[in-house]
């Protein structure tokens, strides 16, 4: 179909490879499933203590909740999902063509141009929007901005909310994301996973941690999250009432290793389209990233103070030289 990137051409080569000798990838659809913390945000009115504390053992120990009665309305969200299905279906030479919706050069993403083993290949195309490119969307596309702009609304907001109440835990300063996470600098990404007739050799997007302070994600009926937990991979079933919270990269550093950035990825499906919508919350690019220590157990600090543009810079070299992030460990002392 002519709405579909060329993924299989693109491809080729790796997949051939992959035929001659290329090392064989575990089962991915043998994960087994696992049950996220599911943490109703209603609490936090009625049982606020007991609510923060379920937060924070979860950023602890899963990197990963789901938030129930969180703002978003399943109306918001379905029109969101009809608006990304008709964008996605356009004709790909559409899709590719310069200031596709009035947007930034290269708001429209397919694949990875730089992978060089399955591993890293992505059977996904992707609009990766920042904040402020949302009002410049064309006009023939205002349902999908009005929709666009429900959803980064109240995600900006649930994100400040968490980000805060996780702060308070680690003693940071309660203006700390105010001040370096102005509105404009978080981004939104809409993700289409196409059928994919290789689902165990590619995957629809390649392991990988989030270059965030949080990222919130919902995803469809479809499935194919999967999260790594002490060695293992899982399933995370979706739930179409519920909103997925993982902790990123920069919350990592900032708690000195007390919450955890996980790695995750999605498994191609052979018979089914997939659609996810992710709002990645981040601050400006010239916020400092310092590690809190605690003064309690007099931890030593983990990082070297980095700024986010350093952050982001390092992460588009590796990804050029490698066809990977290689993310924190860059910045370790």
């Amino acid at each position: 179909m002519d709405q579909e990137p060329p993924l299989q051409q693109t491809y080729k080569t790796l997949l051939h490879n992959s035929s001659l000798g290329e090392p064989k990838k575990e089962n991915i659809f043998m994960a087994e499933e696992c049950d996220l913390p599911l943490i109703d945000l209603s609490q936090l009115n009625a049982q606020r203590d007991k609510c923060i504390k379920l937060i924070a053992q979860a950023a602890r120990e899963w990197g990963f909740f789901q938030v129930l009665n969180h703002g978003i309305s399943q109306e918001v969200l379905k029109i969101l999902k009809d608006e990304q299905m008709k964008v996605f279906h356009l004709p790909f030479q559409k899709k590719i063509e310069d200031n596709f919706l009035n947007l930034s050069a290269n708001s429209y993403r397919w694949g990875n141009s730089k992978a060089t083993s399955l591993k890293q290949v992505l059977w996904s195309e992707a609009l990766h929007l920042s904040l402020a490119d949302i009002s410049r969307m064309d006009e023939c596309k205002s349902t999908l901005r009005s929709a666009i702009e429900a959803f980064v609304t109240v995600a900006g907001s649930l994100a400040q909310s968490l980000a805060e109440i996780l702060s308070q835990i680690l003693g940071i300063k309660s203006t700390y994301f105010q001040e370096n996470c102005p509105p404009n600098t978080s981004y939104l990404r809409l993700n289409r996973y196409p059928p994919c007739p290789f689902p165990s050799k590619a995957f629809g997007f390649m392991p990988h941690t989030d270059s965030s302070f949080l990222t919130i994600l919902h995803q469809d009926h479809v499935g194919g999250l999967q999260l790594l937990k002490d060695g293992k991979w899982f399933r995370v079933k979706p739930n179409p009432q519920a909103l997925v919270i993982n902790i990123g990269d920069l919350f990592q550093a900032l708690s000195n290793d007390s919450f955890k950035s996980i790695k995750h990825r999605v498994v191609s499906s052979e018979e089914i389209e997939r659609f996810s919508v992710a709002y990645f919350y981040c601050p400006s690019n010239d916020a400092v990233i310092q590690s809190c220590c605690s003064t309690k157990r007099l931890l030593p600090g983990v990082y070297k103070h980095f700024s986010f543009r350093e952050y982001q810079q390092q992460v588009r070299k590796d990804v050029e030289a490698t066809g990977d992030k290689v993310g924190l460990s860059r910045f370790l002392l």
